[in-house]
């Protein structure tokens, strides 16, 4: 082989080596304000639904980008570049003022009345206060129509400071809870299915394990 043809080999070599080896690029800094809605938000998993808040006349709903829904966890928390997306709706209100519940005595939603988007990232949230500073969250605050709201999003930092040991996330435990999944043991499914004898209900619950 020519020698100016190894070199070039070994040059492309060395190029794709680099390529797989070089640090990704870090996420473009961002502060409060500057998180967009993403319009897709409705199509992700939801982290919350039918959230009642009748001390604030509201339902919300809480959805979650997939990089949250399959990065978080209880113990370590969501990681970065996890996305939620809270729409807070008006609860529907009886001609007397007391608020209106549905035969499952949850409140009614009425029109949607604000969105707010709680996104994580490494350097994000620089500017914000030392006093509000909420890790690598950052917020930012949209009226109904998708348009960017007036909001002061240092409330929103206020809100989430007194659950800093759960990730600056509200409703941590409640959502984890809610994350137990059903597992059943395939080799036994079948050997018990094979049987001539009915199920018991011993049966079920030996088969059925629980997990986190």
């Amino acid at each position: 082989m020519k020698p100016s043809i190894l070199m070039s080999l070994l040059g492309l070599s060395l190029l794709a080596l680099t390529a797989c080896t070089s640090t990704p690029p870090k996420p473009v800094a961002m502060n409060d304000g500057e998180l967009p809605l993403p319009a897709d938000y409705k199509t992700w998993p939801k982290f919350l639904s039918e959230i009642q808040r009748p001390d604030a006349k509201q339902v919300r709903e809480i959805y979650m980008n997939p990089v949250a829904k399959k990065g978080g966890t209880a113990a370590k928390g969501f990681p970065m570049g996890s996305v939620f997306v809270m729409e807070n709706y008006a609860a529907a209100a009886n001609p007397d003022g007391t608020l209106k519940r549905g035969a499952d005595g949850k409140l009614v939603k009425d029109k949607l009345l604000s969105v707010f988007v709680q996104g994580k990232n490494e350097g994000w949230g620089d500017k914000a206060a030392p006093a509000l500073a909420n890790g690598n969250w950052i917020y930012s605050a949209y009226t109904p129509t998708g348009d960017k709201s007036t909001a002061s999003t240092d409330s929103c930092r206020a809100c989430h400071l007194p659950v800093a040991s759960k990730d600056f996330v509200h409703r941590y435990d409640e959502y984890f809870a809610t994350q137990k999944t059903s597992a059943w043991r395939a080799d036994q499914v079948l050997a018990t299915l094979k049987t001539t004898r009915p199920l018991t209900s011993h049966d079920v619950v030996a088969l059925h394990s629980i997990s986190q």
